[in-house]
């Protein structure tokens, strides 16, 4: 028999995660040099990761022989006195990618549904049909959650529903009251899972820790991929209910958060100067790509995370040719939205040449009209 015949049938109608191209692949198809690629495309921080991060991942190093803490007893201690919650609060996981999963674990099996924007973070919908859970996704509002329309879709078979605010892939956020009020009207055997990837680069994020304290099923999610610039160490974690976290650490794999990583990412929560120089400098490389963008007769979402989305008029055209010149960006039609790409808020000098580069294939583009 074939591995296909011997498979799972849900196995074969599973979507691939498409993550964004790596630059040493584009630098080897097109031949480039590595140094030469502005990589835009996967919400990577372009100032690196944080210098204390680091030092602490050095360090850890010399104890590499060593099984890490299966308790991420140091980290979750951190994360508590930064959240004001407590350690049994929380849970660790490889990238906040893990503990949805481990959501799925605990209460996903078919029959089931799990409500979510129409394009919201696709790993939503893998994690769903993953577990043969049915995903119900519910169309944006000016590309941000309808909220009102999500709590519509609830039905008597809804067990989970994701908000990611700011929403990737369109950068739009939510308010804390419309949070608020979407979670006091839920029925209590749906649990709302906010997703805080990008909450650092907000002003002031959406926070609902008085509504777990008070009972309510929430669920908050965190990454250290983002702002803190560790994408590589693959480490997140997530905040609710004690009684909740119980039941996902009884799901998750022993030592699912390698020491370096555990390492590094507590140093990062002390790092405010770095966090506060990249919020700064996000909110600068905003503005420069939202106005180049624009200039250019791309209607663009400025959005409140760490990339912009831009209607380029053919979003796999616009992408093929940037990688080209060196720039990879996020070509949009997986989540239905083909004239669309999401271009990550890179440094100054890389804004720059996408801007350049995208004016060079729009005055092209004009000319063979």
């Amino acid at each position: 028999m074939k591995y296909a015949e011997l498979a799972n049938a849900g196995v074969h109608e599973q979507p691939v995660y498409e993550p964004g191209k790596p630059i040493e692949y584009v630098a080897q198809e097109f031949g480039l040099e590595p140094t030469q690629i502005a990589k835009l495309a996967s919400n990577e921080n372009p100032f690196g990761p944080s210098p204390k991060a680091m030092v602490a991942a050095q360090a850890s190093l010399k104890q590499a022989h060593l099984y890490p803490d299966g308790a991420c007893c140091l980290l979750r201690g951190a994360i508590a006195q930064l959240r004001g919650v407590e350690p049994d609060s929380i849970i660790v996981g490889n990238g906040s990618n893990e503990i949805i999963e481990l959501l799925g674990h605990a209460f996903l099996r078919p029959g089931l549904e799990v409500v979510m924007g129409a394009q919201a973070f696709i790993v939503y919908k893998l994690v769903t049909k993953l577990f043969g859970a049915t995903p119900i996704e519910v169309p944006m509002l000016d590309f941000g959650h309808d909220l009102k329309a999500m709590r519509a879709a609830v039905t008597d078979r809804t067990r989970l529903l994701f908000v990611a605010s700011p929403n990737n892939p369109t950068g739009v956020a939510n308010t804390e009251a419309d949070l608020v009020e979407l979670a006091e009207s839920l029925p209590t055997h749906v649990i709302l899972c906010l997703d805080e990837a990008y909450a650092e680069y907000l002003e002031m994020a959406p926070d609902l820790r008085s509504l777990i304290a008070k009972g309510r099923k929430v669920f908050c999610l965190r990454t250290f991929s983002k702002i803190y610039g560790l994408g590589g160490l693959r480490v997140g974690y997530g905040y609710g209910d004690p009684e909740l976290i119980q039941l996902l650490q009884r799901v998750r794999q022993p030592f699912n958060v390698n020491s370096v990583a555990q390492a590094a990412a507590t140093a990062a929560l002390m790092d405010c100067e770095f966090v506060e120089h990249c919020r700064c400098a996000n909110e600068l490389g905003r503005r420069q790509l939202v106005e180049g963008l624009e200039s250019l007769g791309c209607a663009t979402v400025a959005g409140h995370a760490n990339f912009v989305l831009s209607n380029v008029g053919d979003g796999l055209a616009f992408f093929q040719a940037l990688q080209q010149k060196g720039i990879i960006v996020r070509p949009l039609a997986p989540y239905g939205m083909p004239d669309y790409v999401r271009i990550t808020i890179g440094t100054e000098i890389e804004n720059a040449k996408l801007l350049k580069a995208a004016a060079e294939l729009v005055e092209c583009r004009r000319g063979s009209l």
